[in-house]
């Protein structure tokens, strides 16, 4: 016991240390804010955030083996990057709603619990509430790994004129939850479309006989069940805490790799960081083999596509654009290269924005 005192007496040490720099930290972080401010500079800087967390993360590796875990390294300055943020300007975030959904989760795992969190009731709220400047950014989902697209998202970008600053990808940990406390209770099961695909084969093996009911989140899901009796939701584990649900079962989804990309909204261009995804939308010529010489535009200078889909023009029928993700910025000498030539093959190139790619697709 004498050892176990000696040692949380250490403890408290280091954690007083701790403390004592991050009021530093803080201290500074004002100063700049206050140098940014007197010569009209961007406050909030994304490409100086990812430096900050590869480096730390660079560092725990190399110099301490990862004692403390990499991806808790990544939380925690996070969140310290978050505050002192907070102490030079509020950021305002509106993101798809309400409270406790998947995109809320991503926009706290990107901006920090210090920022301003503005849920919004469709897409395109979030689409208006960033061109119009009522927000510096917007969190949208974009595509999941078993669910594909979300087309709505992607129709946005030929409407309005903001750019893709950021991304965030999530894992999705379904979970059922009820006021109730088993499932021989359960009728009626309610959630977001999606999340009851997600689940179909869970929900027919263990509730088959219960009534699949569609609503418009997995946070409304919540907000049904808490009224009626004998009825599940299927939401995450934060929509339990925050609608007080007990949880009936977990990670109930049918797929372990069921992951959600969201795209951060934003109004500027994004610096080069070295480790960058860009999205273009493009529409081809009406011609035969039209696309084909639009995508030898990459071919030919080594740029590497990781997404391609198709979306109607709704300028006229059977007329589609095309949207892309490829790997680099459009600093970049290939990509500058590939996109010229892209333009000269097609009628319409739209560069969405170039911008850091999802720190967890480092691995």
């Amino acid at each position: 016991m004498e050892e176990i005192k000696r040692l949380r007496a250490e403890i408290d040490v280091i954690d007083e240390e701790i403390l004592k720099l991050l009021n530093k930290r803080a201290k500074l972080a004002k100063s700049i804010g206050e140098i940014k401010k007197q010569f009209n500079l961007e406050i909030h800087s994304p490409e100086r955030e990812r430096e900050v967390i590869d480096r730390l993360v660079k560092l725990n590796k190399e110099l301490y083996g990862e004692e403390f875990p990499s991806e808790a390294v990544k939380h925690v300055f996070r969140e310290i990057m978050s505050a002192c943020l907070s102490l030079e300007k509020e950021l305002r975030v509106a993101y798809l709603g309400p409270k406790a959904t998947f995109t809320h989760q991503a926009s706290l795992e990107h901006f920090g619990l210090s920022a301003y969190y503005i849920p919004v009731p469709t897409i395109r709220d979030v689409f208006v509430e960033v061109e119009t400047g009522r927000v510096d950014y917007g969190v949208v989902p974009v595509e999941n790994t078993t669910e594909g697209v979300v087309n709505y998202t992607l129709d946005m970008f030929l409407e309005f004129s903001v750019k893709i600053v950021g991304e965030v990808v999530i894992p999705i940990k379904l979970y059922l939850l009820s006021t109730g406390r088993s499932l021989e209770e359960i009728k009626e099961v309610y959630s977001h479309r999606q999340a009851l695909a997600q689940c179909r084969n869970w929900l027919e093996k263990n509730l088959p006989h219960a009534k699949l009911i569609e609503t418009d989140s997995t946070a409304r899901a919540c907000e049904i069940v808490l009224e009626r009796e004998g009825s599940a939701a299927i939401a995450s584990e934060v929509a339990s805490y925050t609608y007080h649900l007990n949880i009936l079962a977990e990670n109930i989804q049918d797929s372990l790799n069921n992951y959600t990309r969201f795209l951060v909204l934003g109004k500027r261009d994004m610096k080069r960081t070295g480790k960058d995804k860009t999205s273009i939308l493009f529409a081809v010529r009406d011609e035969a083999g039209a696309l084909y010489k639009a995508l030898e535009s990459f071919y030919k200078y080594g740029v590497n596509l990781t997404k391609i889909e198709s979306r109607p023009s709704k300028k006229k029928a059977w007329d589609y654009v095309f949207f892309a993700d490829l790997e680099g910025h459009i600093e970049d000498e290939n990509v500058r290269l590939a996109l010229e030539m892209l333009k000269e093959r097609t009628q319409m190139v739209k560069v969405l924005g170039s911008y850091p790619r999802a720190i967890t697709e480092e691995g």
